[in-house]
Order: structure tokens, then C-alpha cells, then sequence
């Protein structure tokens, strides 16, 4: 990269050593949750939702259990204007959910905010104003006393506009490009705005400490929070928020060594939609946490539905391998993936455990409203026969001895090489069946009799050849014994170590027997087949007939 000389490091680390947050191992509680969906992630979509769509949006967010909700900037146009007076009018702010508005610390802005918070119950009026050199310097030229002065007046008319507003209104305050603030004035800035608010206990005030531009590793994030945390004026009072930006990639890092460092409060977006690269993910923040055992306190056991409305609504698209939501996060197409996958899961079945444990897979995709057998494994050239026989088991029931697994995953593998394209479980299946299920050509089983004599079991088959029919004879150890001697008897074929397993298919009235037969011909090349019927003896003879038939095509 010929022009890295041009960068340098923009952030500003503490005076002195915060990293007190390294000594914990995890989330230990969910924090407040506040969603900015309707603020920063409608502004920043190619065409912003229309009325109805907020409120259908706005509801998804309380069923999801979202408890403060950011609404807008209701100064800043009238469409933000109109929809909250329309979520005041039409009462649709349930009692436990807490609004939250935007506004600039100018007094016009900060009088209008007021005025469309008339007949709330309560709600959070978020005042910011930028801290960071970059903005001192380049967008408003003015000096830090000057930057705090806009900081103090806002509060204090935030203050006395509360006073003059029926309703119960918390107040919150962001040195907005914290990240890019000197950390001791960021300090200054945020202890002169609680000396005006002067928190207490039953009225808290909220301190929210934005990576508005993420600029630094995740690690320096969390230590600018731990310091700001520790010396922050009232702290028993204060209620210290983030809401990391994913300019670097690292928004879901930022926010959760950030909670580690102090923070009790996190704003943040659905899959992270929001201006540039995004905000921080709520979804994966959440399931995050989940995945430790912790409850993160939102509802997210509907993933495709919450998605379905998401993409609707916002016209925006989930990654296929976004944590969690995509469609393809859970799926394995490698064959010792899925294998390992497949043995995992058999091993739920067969021994209880209290705590989930199944190789690459991080939860249980179900506890999310995924599928076992559409989301977990999917085939293509690359899948293995732990796969394949595991969809086959899912969905059809079909429990396939080891190695006509094998041999099946060979078959598909084939088929989907050569279509160049993944095969769906009704494609396989229908590959399973056309293979090795019942097959009657080029001899066809018309109908058998055996007659037990004492040990000895004696049969007559009746085939078909094409148009003819013929009868055929032998005897054997057992029925299929019998039948198969007759068989290699009449068509001068040879085989041994005849493989032979069977299971129920169904259960109930219309159960039905499945049957596996492995022969291997005198070559050493096994042939398989298939049998299904109700009466597990045709099944078994049907198998039989299905493996010899696949032996004589190959020659």
C-alpha cells in the first residue's frame, strides 16, 4: 500500500492503566438494551421506511422485548415528528417500554424535541454534541471551554424544558466521536453536563460513550470505557451506555469488552444495519451471550420470522453467513463436518446431557426457529457420507448400514459434481430410491413360496425376464438363504458375506419394514439394495432382488 505513510493512530489512550476488564471471563448479566433501528438504522437505508412501516417495525422491537426504543430526531424533519406523536396518539408505547429521543444541544431543536414529547409517559431525551479533534478543528473551529459551553447550556435547557413538560423524562448525554476525544476532556465534558443534571438515585442519568467512528483495536475501546467509568462524577447515579460504530469490523468486540469495562447500557441495531459499515449488533451481541448461558433478555427464538419482517420493512438483505441469522451459518458441507455433526447429534439421542454440546455447532440452531434438516447439513460435491445418511435419517427415516453409507455418498457426491449445483434431501432421496429401492430389472420378482423342512428351508421363485417368466428353485438355512441359493443357481452368479439389516419405517397402522442387503461378488466390489414393503420377509427378498440386480448391470 503505497499511501499508509498518510495514517496515523487517531484515538487517545487513558492517563494512566485501565485494564481491570481483562481479569473478567465473561457477560455475566444482559444490559439495558436500546435500539436505534428507527433512528440510525432508518437513516441509513437507500429509501427510509414510510409511517406504516416504523410502527410495524417499532412493534417487532417490543415482541423481540426491547425495553427503550430510540424513535428519532423528532426536530429534525416531520416525518420523525409525525411518528412519534403518532406512537403518543394512538397509545402504542406500552407501559414498560421507554422512548428515547434525539436532539442537538441547540435551543430550537431542544424546545421542538420537547414539544413532540407532549402527553408521553416517559422518555429518554438524548443530548449530544461533538467532542473529537477532528470536529473541534474542521467542522466547528472552536476551543474546548467553547465545546463544553454548548454541552452545559443544552443540559441546562434540557433541564428547564422538563420542567415546563408534563411527563417523566431521563436524560442522557453523548460526547458524540468520543473515540476521537481527547479522554480527559472527554471526561471534563461529561462531569460539567451531571453537575447540571446533579443525578440521584430515583432519577439516574445516562452517560453514552459512542465509538461513532470505530479507531482502535477493541481492547483500547474497552480501557477508554474502564477509565471514564471510574472517574465519572455521581457513578452511582450514572448509568454509563456505548454504542459502537463497525468501521474496523469489530462493533460486536467493541461492545462486549466495553460491557466488561463497565458498560451497563448498549445501543445498537437489528444484524447491524446503520451509516458506513454499520452499528453494533444487537442479535449477535444477544445470542452471544445466550451461548454462555446467560439470558440476554430479548427474544430472538423466531429468527426467520424477525428476518422476514427485517428485509420487508427495511429492504436491506442478511448476509448468508452473518452470525447467527444468515441463512448458511449453520450448514456444513464438508464431509467430516458433517459427520462429526451427524455423531453429535447421535450422541444427544442416545445420552442426556443438561448443557448442549455438539462439534461445530455453537447452539442449538432450533433454540432460534432453524432447521435440523435444512440449515444444519446440505449436500454437494464436498459433502461425505455422515451427511447424507444423516438427511436420509431426518427426514426419510432411512437408517443406512455404515457402508452402504459410504457407498451412497459416492453416488450423490457424482450427481452433484456433475449438475454442479447443491442437491436438496427430496433429490436425495430420489437418487436413494431410483438406486437401490425395489429394483425389478433386469429380473423382476414376481412372487416366492418356501416351505420350512425342518432345518432345511426349500423355495420356489417365479421371475421375470423381460416378457417371460420362470420358475426357479433351491434351498438354504433360512428363507432368504434359500432364495438367494436359488438365484445364483439360476443366473450362474456367485457372491458371499451377504450383508442384511432391517427397521421399521413407519410406525402404526400403516407401518412399513425397510431392509439393507450388502453382496460382494467375486471381484470384491459390494452391491447394495433396498427393500421396503409392509411384510418384513418381501422386504427383505425385495432387497435381495434390488442388490443382485445392480450386480448383474455392473457387468
Amino acid at each position: 500500500m503505497e499511501n499508509v505513510n498518510k495514517y496515523a493512530r487517531g484515538y487517545f489512550m487513558p492517563p494512566q492503566t485501565s485494564l481491570k476488564w481483562t481479569q473478567k471471563e465473561y457477560i455475566t448479566e444482559a444490559p439495558t438494551w436500546c435500539s436505534v433501528d428507527l433512528r440510525d438504522g432508518n437513516q441509513a437505508l437507500i429509501v427510509p421506511m414510510n409511517l406504516e412501516e416504523k410502527l410495524e417495525y417499532f412493534q417487532m422491537l417490543v415482541k423481540i422485548g426491547f425495553k427503550e426504543i430510540e424513535v428519532g430526531f423528532p426536530a429534525a424533519s416531520e416525518t420523525e415528528f409525525a411518528f412519534l406523536r403518532t406512537l403518543i396518539e394512538r397509545d402504542l408505547i406500552p407501559d414498560d417500554v421507554t422512548i428515547q429521543v434525539l436532539t442537538q444541544s441547540r435551543e430550537h431543536i431542544i424546545r421542538k424535541t420537547f414539544e413532540s414529547l407532549r402527553g408521553t409517559k416517559k422518555a429518554v431525551v438524548h443530548l449530544y454534541n461533538s467532542t473529537s479533534v477532528a470536529q473541534r478543528e474542521q467542522v466547528f473551529r472552536k476551543s474546548k471551554e467553547e465545546i463544553i459551553d454548548i454541552a452545559v447550556t443544552g443540559a441546562k435547557l434540557l433541564k428547564e424544558c422538563a420542567e415546563e413538560t408534563e411527563g417523566n423524562f431521563q436524560f442522557q448525554y453523548s460526547p458524540e466521536s468520543f473515540t476521537g476525544t481527547e479522554i480527559e476532556f472527554s471526561l471534563e465534558i461529561c462531569n460539567s453536563v451531571l453537575d447540571v443534571w446533579q443525578p440521584t438515585a430515583d432519577n439516574p442519568v445516562i452517560i453514552n460513550l459512542p465509538a461513532t467512528v470505530s479507531m482502535s483495536m477493541p481492547h483500547v475501546y474497552a480501557s477508554q470505557i474502564e477509565y471514564m467509568s471510574e472517574h465519572l462524577k455521581y457513578r452511582d447515579n450514572v448509568i454509563v451506555s456505548i454504542h459502537p460504530h463497525n468501521d474496523r469490523g469489530t462493533g460486536v468486540a467493541d461492545a462486549e469488552l466495553g460491557m466488561l469495562a463497565g458498560a451497563q447500557r448498549v445501543e445498537g441495531t437489528l444484524f447491524g444495519n446503520g451509516e458506513r459499515t454499520g452499528n453494533v449488533d444487537i442479535v449477535t451481541l444477544a445470542l452471544n451471550m445466550f451461548s454462555h448461558g446467560v439470558d440476554p433478555k430479548l427474544s430472538f427464538e423466531n429468527i426467520p420470522e424477525i428476518i422476514g419482517v427485517y428485509e420487508r420493512l427495511t429492504k436491506m438483505n442478511v448476509d448468508e453467513r452473518h452470525p447467527y441469522g444468515g441463512e448458511l451459518v449453520f450448514t456444513a458441507f464438508s464431509g467430516s463436518h458433517q459427520d462429526a455433526i451427524a455423531k453429535g447429534m447421535k450422541y444427544r439421542e442416545d445420552n442426556s446431557s443438561a448443557h448442549w454440546s455438539v462439534p461445530y455447532l455453537l447452539i442449538d440452531p432450533k433454540d432460534i426457529g432453524r432447521q435440523y434438516e435444512g440449515d444444519i447439513i446440505r449436500i454437494n460435491s464436498q459433502s461425505g457420507k455422515g451427511g447424507i445418511g444423516y438427511i436420509l435419517q431426518q427426514k426419510y427415516g432411512l437408517d443406512l448400514p455404515p457402508k452402504m453409507r459410504e457407498h451412497f455418498g459416492y453416488c450423490v457426491k457424482n450427481v452433484s459434481d456433475h449438475q454442479q449445483k447443491e442437491l436438496m434431501p427430496d433429490e436425495i432421496y430420489d437418487i436413494f430410491r431410483k438406486e437401490y429401492v425395489n429394483i425389478n430389472a433386469p429380473v423382476g420378482l414376481v412372487k416366492y413360496r418356501v416351505k420350512d423342512d425342518e432345518d432345511n428351508f426349500q423355495t420356489t421363485v417365479a421371475l421375470r425376464s423381460g416378457e417371460d417368466v420362470t420358475e426357479i428353485t433351491g434351498s438354504g438355512d433360512g428363507r432368504l438363504d434359500s432364495i438367494s441359493n436359488a438365484l445364483q443357481a439360476h443366473l450362474g452368479i456367485a457372491y458371499s458375506d451377504l450383508v442384511y439389516t432391517e427397521h421399521a419405517l413407519e410406525t402404526g397402522s400403516k407401518s412399513q419394514a425397510v431392509s439393507y442387503i450388502g453382496i460382494k461378488a467375486v471381484d470384491g466390489v459390494v452391491h447394495w439394495g433396498c427393500g421396503i414393503d409392509v411384510d418384513i420377509m418381501n422386504s427383505s427378498v425385495k432387497a435381495l432382488f434390488s442388490a443382485v440386480n445392480q450386480m448383474i448391470g455392473s457387468k
